[in-house]
């Protein structure tokens, strides 16, 4: 059978999808006007800042005024339907019984094996309708579990686009900017806002461990809603910021990201690499209170055999060089884990770091850890062996993060 012919238009057109490396959020054009650095990174295949004028500065942004960050390549799932809440319930770790609609909380979810699939956000929107917010794609396997339950559950990334606003002058910011009653709602609250002639979702939630919202909208309307911010944010200090400072934000945090601190089960090409959520610092998920949850049998099982091989742990690190991919040794000598993210901190003044062990370092051994850190000083690495000590998380815990109303700084 021949081939069909293409005519020169349908080459064109074909030519210029497989060139499109990146795709480009709503948002796009006011971040291109900002960009000043030129460093741009891949998010999930989208075109996004790894900083934008100054890693630095966009990191005070977060922590002295107002930082705006466009979370838009988020994964979002919408899940509806009569019997929504049961497959949430049977899908993630926590009891969603208990989450209320106008509220959010943290979660993950696991395969049948008890290994992490991803963390991310649920918002319950309504009784029956859910939005599930990830960091990895996994809509078949989401059809696959909804086998038997009156659902429906499709991809919104694309039609829902989202702005992350972070930091201590955020609330007076968004009451400025005409959001009435903002400074009413709690950690994990959603509310509807009138915007244009929509409405703007806005829950207090983000990942800096800060004061901050993150606001939802309809991609027809992405761009009046960063003017409407923009706008209102010159007296509250509003910058837009990269990822770089974000991640800096959300070290000190103590906060995890799927693929860097831990690799997830779809994606671990080797079978000791997946993670239970008792080794990913997630246990405190874990409700068996409620009925049956995907990976329920096994996590019960690592339980009671003590199979749980691993656990991250945050540590402080001597010295101002940060420990990032560096391993983790028991008296100079043993190698017993892997840094997954540090930092010197700003605001800590502390050189920090997530690091996955094995137990029991890091769980009952926790003495004469050291890091073996290279530091490139004049075009030569220098071998350092600095001494670590595990540390409680988060490294910084910010009052003004859950302060409602939240004052105007």
């Amino acid at each position: 059978m021949r081939p069909a012919l293409l005519s020169v238009a349908e080459r064109k057109a074909a030519q210029g999808h497989i060139h499109k490396i990146k795709f480009d959020t709503p948002f796009q054009p006011r971040l291109d006007a900002l960009m000043q650095t030129h460093e741009w990174y891949d998010w999930a295949g989208y075109r996004a800042p790894h900083s934008l004028w100054s890693e630095e500065l966009e990191y005070f942004a977060i922590r002295s005024q107002s930082a705006l960050f466009d979370i838009s390549p988020m994964v979002k799932y919408r899940i509806e339907g009569p019997d929504a809440e049961a497959f949430c319930n049977r899908l993630t770790l926590r009891d969603v019984t208990k989450l209320k609609p106008g509220r959010v909380h943290y979660t993950a979810w696991c395969d049948d094996s008890g290994h992490v699939l991803d963390d991310g956000t649920l918002f319950r929107l309504t009784e029956t309708r859910f939005r599930l917010c990830c960091q990895e794609r996994h809509l078949p396997w989401l059809l696959d579990g909804a086998f038997g339950f009156n659902v429906t559950i499709c991809e919104e990334t694309e039609e829902v686009s989202g702005l992350a606003l972070q930091g201590p002058t955020t609330c007076a910011l968004l009451k400025a900017a005409g959001f009435d009653g903002i400074e009413t709602l709690k950690p994990f609250d959603i509310r509807d806002f009138a915007h244009q002639d929509g409405t703007v979702t806005v829950s207090r939630t983000g990942f800096t461990g800060d004061l901050g919202y993150e606001l939802f909208i309809d991609t027809r309307r992405a761009l009046s809603l960063w003017d409407r911010l923009w706008d209102a944010g010159g007296p509250y200090g509003l910058r837009a910021i990269g990822y770089a400072a974000l991640n800096t934000a959300r070290i000190e945090a103590g906060l995890i990201v799927a693929n860097a601190d831990f690799i997830t089960a779809e994606t671990a090409l080797r079978a000791d690499r997946a993670r239970l959520p008792d080794e990913i610092g997630l246990d405190w998920m874990v409700d068996l209170k409620k009925g049956p949850f995907n990976g329920r049998r096994a996590i019960e099982a690592a339980r009671r055999d003590g199979k749980a091989r691993f656990v991250l742990v945050g540590l402080e690190i001597e010295g101002n060089v940060p420990a990032d991919q560096a391993i983790v040794y028991h008296r100079k000598k043993r190698e017993v884990g892997l840094v997954t993210a540090a930092i010197w901190s700003p605001t800590a003044k502390r050189n920090i770091a997530l690091a996955t062990l094995e137990r029991p370092y890091g769980d009952s051994i926790l003495n004469d850890l050291w890091v073996e850190i290279y530091a490139l000083r004049e075009l030569q690495y220098t071998r350092l062996m600095k001494r670590a000590k595990v540390v409680p998380k988060p490294f910084v815990k910010l009052a003004r993060r859950t302060q409602t109303p939240p004052g105007d700084f």
